[in-house]
């Protein structure tokens, strides 16, 4: 295997760069830049010199050994100046070594699942860690990569390797006397297996909902404050506002943590009948967007009612609190009235989505761990018909053991890991 080095901190200034190195050349590498190789996991100062002897930098040089490095392999970390300049002359000297090569984006990572350092959950957790912005996502993607979901993956795993070996002794033993009736344990077993499956599962969506982002949609109907209130909720001027009717003609996003969580407030045209094709086409879009929102703030005025039935938590308003006397569930992004209350209550919403959640954060692994519950069924009915189905039970058993070991990278995920490993950068 070629040995990989590149930058892995930000391009550009900065007080310190680090340079990765990893692969079988690494350690020698090492030794051709700072004439020697540190001890392991001890950071050394070393003056880094090319081929001809000529001073890089000098840099502290940190050393770790096969098998006990992030990718599994030797690895060798340089951390210089944070010159540009400095940067590109160790990374040309490096290119110049035999056996070296610059790194793809996420090579060191897909070493890392390669040589079993990391499963596939343990990879798109690293991934959403780079990416996480509010601390929900930052804790969430930390249990991710921790290797919670593996861990539960495993448990789920042994107890039906255990579940398919019984069933497949009955098979094996058809024509002796079985001494034992397996099947309570078997069904004891893929009963335990499904119901904790169906857990993670229905946690899936609010998860995927931490990792990605909440929608709020501010739906009402044309010049009611809308785009106002999308303003002061994000402190600036996101949204033109007039006093004319039918301004915002296209959905408007504004991204925000709240609680720690990824918000992104929709302000959505106006919901009125029009002869305007433009403005039409905006208020479908409003509608869409509205009916696909986590949320929705519904703004009234004087005897309206919301143009569509609101769910159970979403928030009704009465609109412009600035210029009524009765101030009681009525907000106003003019003057403020209300907004600090209506920030509270759409927290209080989503945390209290948001701590239903599982350790399986993505679509993928929902529609693995439903695949394994509904082999699982199936399985069960076989169960309980008897032995003359035995080994259909158990060729259910396998296909939900195989569902399970999609999930955290085992077989059948060549056609996911380039799409995973595109989203990391280089030196990652």
């Amino acid at each position: 295997m070629d040995t990989i080095f590149a930058l892995a901190t930000a391009h550009g200034k900065a007080g310190v760069a680090v340079i990765r190195v990893s692969g079988p050349s690494a350690h020698a590498a090492c030794k051709a830049l700072c004439g020697d190789i540190p001890q392991p996991r001890k950071a050394s100062l070393r003056l880094l010199k090319d081929q001809d002897g000529v001073r890089l930098d000098e840099a502290l040089v940190l050393t770790f050994a096969d098998r006990h490095s992030f990718t599994g392999e030797e690895v060798v970390e340089f951390q210089l100046h944070g010159s540009t300049a400095v940067v590109a002359a160790v990374l040309r000297v490096l290119g110049s070594l035999e056996g070296l090569r610059q790194a793809e984006p996420g090579e060191f990572t897909r070493r890392a699942l390669e040589n079993g350092r990391l499963d596939l959950a343990q990879v798109e957790g690293l991934a959403d860690l780079i990416e996480a912005e509010t601390e929900a996502q930052r804790r969430q993607a930390l249990r991710v990569l921790s290797g919670d979901l593996g861990k539960r993956a495993e448990q789920w795993r042994r107890d039906l390797i255990r579940a398919a070996a019984l069933l497949e002794a009955t098979i094996d033993f058809a024509d002796e006397e079985v001494p034992t009736d397996v099947s309570p344990e078997v069904t004891e077993l893929v009963d335990r297996t499904v119901d904790s499956l169906q857990r993670e599962v229905d946690g899936t969506k609010a998860a995927e909902r931490v990792r990605t982002g909440f929608e709020v949609a501010i739906v009402g109907a044309p010049n009611v404050g809308k785009s106002t209130l999308l303003n002061a909720l994000a402190g600036r001027e996101a949204a033109i506002t007039s006093e004319y009717a039918g301004t915002t003609r296209d959905v408007i996003e504004v991204r925000m943590d709240l609680g720690g969580l990824p918000v992104t407030l929709l302000d959505t045209a106006g919901l009125r009948e029009t002869q305007d094709k433009i403005e039409e086409i905006g208020i479908a879009r409003a509608r869409q967007r509205a009916s696909l929102a986590d949320l929705r703030v519904f703004l009234i005025e004087g005897g309206q009612h919301p143009d569509f039935a609101p769910e159970p938590e979403d928030i009704v308003l009465r609109a412009k609190a600035d210029t009524l006397e009765d101030k009681g569930d009525a907000i106003s992004g003019l003057s403020g009235e209300g907004v600090t209350n209506l920030i509270e209550r759409i927290t209080q919403v989503l945390v209290g989505r948001a701590s239903n959640i599982g350790v399986a954060t993505r679509e993928r692994h929902r529609l693995a761990m439903q695949r394994a519950v509904q082999n699982l069924q199936v399985a069960r009915e076989y169960v309980l018909i008897g032995e003359n189905v035995t080994d259909l039970a158990a060729e259910e058993v396998r296909s939900a053991i195989r569902a399970l070991d999609s999930l955290v990278g085992r077989i059948d995920v060549e056609n996911v890991l380039d799409e995973i490993f595109a989203s990391f950068c280089l030196g990652k």
